[in-house]
């Protein structure tokens, strides 16, 4: 038993995302199966309680990785109640392959639903089976797996080749519980013996008999070339009444197949037309208005001005291409004499452009040098009062903090994005301490900011533009308790909690302290 590890993965993390702890061997649990199917909670069951469900603990999640289970409207779930299973981590899938609309339901928030449920307990996750596969019956939640194995086991039926799958009744509108297995057998009075067999255990393994028992010969149950159970296919062939009648029906099946491959292609084809054809139209709005605007922030001579033309060109780039900007606390705001520090989290190059015009004030915007290289960008961000700063260069970072502090304790309000860069999957990244340093030693206010939707208009790993809208949460400033490392460390670790709460993305730090930087 030691030598077997039960893990977690699929093709859409690049296999592994969950492990259990070297050395422990599987851990089984034992679950009410009455609790567990009519209210989705896996409470514990001893082994003299009645009849039980048992599941198998497929470890935690790896470094770097988050999973959360989620109900019905995307709501996360608590320990021991069981929904979706979803993921974020480094080794996600970006999507599938020229087909956007799967690859918008594969996501919720950032989130990658992995197309299983399951539940949470003492940090390892318990998969209950897929959600393809589950039938609701009589207020009762349940998978197929426990009855197929059973009915496998009954002599007369071959053993692999049983599909139990719900289905919906047209005349009552309820869901019918249907058993298909296959059998050698040819004889009526020994078919029916076997249907009441079938029935029999159904009501020994879930206590509630199947609506109907379809015995058919050999190969009628499909199954994948790996050998899988097709449970959908033989559904549909059950439902279209072909189930058990050879070739012909296998040849409509494939037809049907087939057909319906060409409506997918089409439908994909005119979807990704349009994608496309607003990308290049959201790309031509923003280089007709970049070009002008760069050339009247470099000639025009007052700051005030350079602002306003910036701000309204963000403004007629998100209003043309319609997206939509909701901003919340902009009363959080200090007053307009008070300086301070804005950070906030950073998911696209459309950041800077959202903080612009969320932000009715004007700020001196710290970027990273390499900005300062190429002419157009340099002369662009000097007009604007950026300041530049290097990321790598550890005596030239220092030097620079103590510019940024002056600056600070001067009257000027500064903006950051501590993460420092930002890339395709989501998720909140560590937090340089430059930043807080900076208002520690000014002595001013942190205001955090949230933003979320950027990355799904344009993430960083695409030049693909997107519709979408965007949400923009202005935090209560943040003081300094003191002018030391310690203080700037508890400033830095209350302004990410504040933003992490809002941005709708997961922590990739874990929840694990970085005090140590």
């Amino acid at each position: 038993p030691g030598a077997l590890a039960p893990v977690y993965g699929l093709a859409e993390a690049a296999v592994g995302l969950a492990f259990p702890p070297p050395g422990r061997g599987p851990l089984i649990e034992r679950v009410h199966r009455e609790v567990f199917g009519r209210e989705g909670r896996a409470e514990p069951a001893g082994e003299g309680e009645g009849d039980g469900l048992r599941f198998v603990a497929c470890g935690r999640p790896l470094p770097g990785y988050a999973v959360r289970v989620v109900g019905e409207g995307g709501r996360e779930l608590p320990e021991r109640r069981e929904g979706r299973l979803q993921f974020v981590g480094p080794s996600a899938t970006s999507g599938y392959y020229r087909n956007p609309e799967a690859t918008r339901r594969l996501f919720q928030d950032g989130w990658l639903d992995t197309g299983d449920r399951g539940y949470l307990a003492g940090g390892d996750i318990y998969v209950t089976g897929r959600v393809k596969d589950l039938i609701i019956r009589g207020g009762r939640n349940f998978y197929p797996y426990d009855l197929e194995e059973a009915v496998g086991a009954l002599a007369g039926v071959r053993k692999g080749c049983v599909v139990v799958f719900g289905t919906r009744d047209r005349a009552t509108g309820s869901e019918r519980l249907v058993v298909v297995a296959e059998t050698r057998q040819r004889e009526a009075e020994r078919l029916e013996d076997l249907r009441c067999l079938v029935r029999e255990r159904a009501v020994a393994v879930l206590g509630l008999p199947p609506d109907e028992v379809v015995l058919v010969p050999p190969h009628a149950v499909l199954k994948t070339s790996s050998g899988k159970l097709r449970r959908g296919a033989v559904r549909e062939l059950y439902e279209q009444g072909t189930l058990g009648q050879g070739s012909a029906a296998l040849w409509r099946q494939v037809l049907a197949v087939l057909w319906q491959g060409i409506g997918t292609r089409s439908r994909h084809w005119l979807a990704t037309s349009g994608e496309r054809l607003f990308a290049a139209y959201a790309w031509g709005m923003f280089a007709l208005l970049a070009g002008v605007t760069w050339t009247g922030v470099v000639l025009l001579p007052r700051p005030a001005w350079r602002w306003g033309l910036v701000r309204a060109a963000i403004r007629a780039v998100r209003v043309g291409t319609g997206t939509h900007l909701e901003v919340e606390g902009r009363e959080q705001l200090p007053p307009l004499e008070q300086p301070f520090l804005l950070v906030s989290n950073h998911a696209s190059y459309l950041d800077s452009m959202a903080l612009i015009e969320a932000v009715p004030r004007t700020l001196g915007y710290v970027a990273k040098r390499e900005l300062e290289v190429p002419f157009y960008s340099r002369w662009f961000l000097q007009r604007l009062d950026t300041l530049f700063v290097e990321r790598f260069d550890v005596k030239r970072s220092a030097e620079e903090a103590a510019q940024l502090a002056s600056a600070a304790a001067s009257g000027r309000s500064l903006a950051f994005f501590p993460e420092g860069t930002f890339r395709g999957a989501p998720g909140l990244l560590a937090f340089r301490m430059g930043a807080f340093l900076t208002a520690a030693e000014a002595g001013v206010p942190v205001v955090p900011v949230a933003l979320s939707g950027t990355r799904g208009i344009l993430g960083g790993d695409t030049r693909r533009v997107r519709r979408g809208s965007i949400r923009v949460v202005i935090g209560a400033p943040l003081w300094p308790e003191g002018r030391d490392w310690q203080a700037a460390v508890r400033l830095r670790d209350a302004a990410r909690e504040r933003i992490l709460r809002h941005c709708g993305e997961p922590d990739l730090l874990g929840g694990t302290s970085t005090r140590g930087e």
